[in-house]
């Protein structure tokens, strides 16, 4: 057990002193309003039937092409002002999704969408996190799968988080 006294002003995680306990329950409340995560996007998808709500990529098309989630829409965020209301019903959740963490596309869609007045998710680690999980995805060529990276999912099993 750490106590108070091994943590010195030094310390670079704890120079911000961490929020309180209500404070830090209400901001990961708020965070998981905002936010799916693959594997769980993944689980409501393979569950079968209507897993109430959409994914949206909002890639190009070439990336479209490259590899999407199967049943994704297709709606780049670019056109989503002028086709999300053809594409899209506002009764129906959405959940974007671009590259991967390292891109604010799908954060950038999200807000476009939100600000249409769709309720919207953003998916953590889009779709470079659904392809190392080892998840199903289709391309121009047809369907695709990679093996699970170790880093990112169990090999075998529930990750149990």
């Amino acid at each position: 057990m750490i106590t108070k006294t091994a943590q010195t002003s030094v310390n670079p995680v704890l120079r911000v002193a961490p929020a309180a306990p209500a404070e830090a329950a209400a901001y990961f409340r708020a965070s998981l309003a905002f936010h799916a995560d693959v594997s769980d996007v993944a689980a409501a998808l393979a569950a079968g039937g209507d897993p109430g709500f959409a994914v949206v990529d909002t890639r190009s098309t070439e990336s479209w092409d490259q590899g999407h989630i199967p049943g994704a829409v297709h709606l780049p965020t670019a056109l989503i002002p002028e086709q999300a209301g053809q594409l899209l019903d506002k009764s129906v959740p959405v959940v974007t999704y671009c590259w991967g963490p390292g891109c604010n596309g799908a954060t950038r869609a999200a807000l476009a969408l939100a600000e249409l007045g769709y309720q919207v998710k953003e998916m953590l680690g889009g779709f470079e996190y659904w392809a190392r999980e080892g998840f199903a995805y289709d391309t121009w060529q047809g369907p695709g799968r990679r093996e699970a990276d170790p880093l990112t999912a169990p090999v075998e099993g529930e990750c149990g988080c």
